[in-house]
């Protein structure tokens, strides 16, 4: 079997997983190993432990929330350099997990799922919240809570900042909601990795890339059906009719939502149409 086949069978199996039970930054590996499918994954998993044992260190007098939030800091940020690009913001090497540790640069949610994974490793509570536009990881200890930019060296975001973040993303008239502190699972955190190089290949107009992106995305997320759909709308526009259609019976298979399974039944009649 060859490296890809290696790597996307290891997703498949992702894919049958509970979200809580997901390695979130292995899997991360993972998919950035698919960019570069020779390429060894070892150093930078000897990489990931290492940031572990040096927290655990550095931490081992931690005693309440802000002794932890230091020594994820003095670790990650402070003695390896981890920072968000703000130069080259767009640059797919800040969504792939081996260039972020090679670079020590990142995008939010990049710089989020080290600190989680680092975090997690010392059996201290942290995840990522669904804001939007912007990753961000809530740290947990005793009942007290830390919302925390990874792309801003883990600045201390309080409600004002993140209402004033709200509106510069989102614009003036935005407010924020409660499902905006909510936490995201570690697939909904893979998902939204994967989303900034899907984006990025649709504004380039790269539809052979978003494909690429969208046929792993299913791989670790069977179940997320609008990642079908997509797929599907996708491969037709490409020409690729049967396999849109099979995009499109995934949905039929999976879906539990009446209108989802009726808006991929009529457009699997269109495409059957266009086959005669």
């Amino acid at each position: 079997m060859s490296a890809r086949a290696n790597l996307e069978a290891a997703l498949r199996r992702v894919g049958e997983q509970k979200s809580a039970a997901i390695d979130l930054a292995g899997t991360a590996l993972l998919l950035a190993g698919l960019e570069r499918p020779n390429a060894a994954l070892d150093p930078y998993r000897d990489h990931l432990s290492a940031l572990a044992r040096e927290v655990a260190q550095a931490g081992r007098t931690a005693g309440g929330l802000k002794d932890r939030i230091g020594a994820l800091n003095e670790v990650i940020f402070i003695r390896h350099g981890y920072r968000g690009d703000t130069e080259s913001y767009e640059d797919p090497d800040n969504a792939d997990l081996t260039r972020v540790i090679d670079r020590r640069l990142g995008l939010p949610v990049s710089l989020g799922i080290i600190l989680i994974h680092t975090a997690r490793a010392q059996g201290w509570p942290a995840m990522g919240l669904g804001f939007p536009g912007h990753f961000l990881v809530r740290i947990e200890h005793e009942g007290e809570r830390a919302i925390l930019d990874p792309f801003d060296i883990m600045r201390h975001v309080e409600t004002h900042a993140l209402r004033d973040l709200l509106k510069s993303l989102m614009g003036a008239d935005a407010e924020l909601t409660s499902d905006m502190y909510n936490p995201m699972s570690n697939r909904a955190i893979l998902i939204r990795l994967q989303n900034n190089l899907k984006t990025r290949a649709l504004q380039g107009d790269d539809r052979q890339r978003a494909t690429t992106i969208l046929e792993r995305m299913v791989l670790f997320a069977p179940n997320q059906t609008k990642l079908w759909e997509e797929l599907g709308l996708l491969r037709a526009r490409d020409g690729k009719i049967k396999s849109a259609m099979a995009a499109l019976e995934e949905i039929m298979s999976r879906s539990q939502v009446p209108g989802e399974r009726e808006r991929a039944s009529e457009m699997l009649a269109r495409l059957r149409a266009s086959l005669n």
